[in-house]
């Protein structure tokens, strides 16, 4: 079985973010950038295919050579190798082509993406790839299960969970429940050093053209004043909250 693992570079959650350019551009200076989170709880789970079933794991990028790191992370945890399409990830759908390109070119059986990307949010990137490859496609994932050619999967829906079995080849957008945090795995000195020799190819980008940019950023307004009640004064608090907060 041949996966493929799709690998966002985003910044750590602890990250100060600012913009330039009159906010429109996203500031990296002093950004530490990581894996995501969505991503890399797919790929441990990949390492366990490639453990327990002799499964090769490749990892993708689409991204400048700032996200080679983050591969090399990748490569570090375990991947057999590296694949970087040389262009900014600057629209999903963009992104989702150039994902089907390496997935076609590739052979690969299994997909393996995160939900969404914790930068954008957006969460349309899985869905698109699996509709540009004519693939099944299962979303939310939380765990999964492969036997030959067939898959059995568990995703999150409102109000519980909801068992699937799907046919190869497969995209799954997954998130935290395909492994749990404990398992998550920290690149040791010796897969650091294997990693330096495995192979990172880049290729350029088949097709450049986006359909949306970005037109400006803005942060969250700041909190305002908190206002403190007697917690004897039942009616001021209802007061303050059907007419000033409207939160009743």
């Amino acid at each position: 079985m041949k996966i493929l693992v799709c690998i966002s570079h985003v910044p750590d959650t602890t990250s100060k973010i600012n913009f330039t350019e009159g906010d429109t551009k996203f500031d990296t200076n002093g950004v530490q950038f990581v894996i995501n989170p969505n991503d890399e709880f797919g790929l441990t789970r990949a390492m366990w295919f490639k453990e327990k079933q002799g499964a090769s794991v490749d990892v993708v990028n689409v991204g400048g050579a700032e996200t080679e790191p983050t591969l090399r992370k990748a490569l570090a945890i375990g991947a057999d190798s590296a694949i970087r399409v040389n262009t900014p990830a600057t629209d999903g759908y963009q992104v989702a082509k150039e994902l089907a390109k390496v997935v076609e070119d590739g052979g690969y059986d299994l997909v393996i993406a995160g939900r969404e990307s914790i930068d954008y949010n957006g969460g349309m990137v899985p869905g698109m790839l699996a509709q540009l490859l004519k693939a099944n496609f299962i979303n939310n994932c939380i765990s999964l299960e492969v036997d030959g050619e067939n898959a059995k999967a568990i995703r999150e829906i409102d109000g519980g969970k909801e068992t699937l079995t799907a046919s190869l080849p497969l995209v799954i957008g997954g998130q935290k429940g395909l492994v749990e945090e404990s398992d998550l795995r920290i690149p040791n000195m010796r897969g650091i050093m294997q990693a330096r020799k495995k192979p990172l190819n880049v290729v350029e980008a088949a097709d450049t053209s986006v359909k949306t940019e970005a037109v400006k950023f803005e942060k969250p307004a700041p909190k305002g004043d908190v206002k403190l009640v007697d917690p004897d004064n039942l009616d001021e608090l209802i007061d303050l909250l059907h007419n000033e907060a409207k939160a009743i």
